[in-house]
């Protein structure tokens, strides 16, 4: 995928930016590129290739993050929180109407 000149001035229009017709260029450039690597990336073949936790283990394996259980560690104090409240129904807390 490659953006046109005419992109970039419709990119910087829709972001409300004002950006000079040598800037358009450069940045023309700069996100071709941005692409063109993506493309490169894309293009690997990475069956196979178990995913890291973190960049560093592949280099460093001593540094890896160690990774806990993903399991519940607080209880529920939903109902505790909202006693102070002036007004809740079914755990929510209900507010004034302020927009009509």
């Amino acid at each position: 995928m490659s953006l046109t000149l005419n992109d970039v001035t419709r990119i910087a229009n829709l972001a409300k930016l004002k950006i000079s017709d040598t800037e358009a260029d450069s940045t023309l450039d700069k996100l071709n590129g941005i692409f063109a690597l993506a493309e490169q990336l894309k293009a690997i073949d990475t069956t196979g290739v178990a995913p890291l936790s973190h960049p560093i283990a592949a280099l460093l394996p001593e540094m890896a993050l160690r990774l806990r259980e993903d399991v519940v560690t607080e209880s529920n104090h939903r109902e505790e929180y909202q006693q102070c409240a002036p007004a809740t129904q079914d755990g929510l807390y209900l507010v004034p109407k302020v927009i009509e």
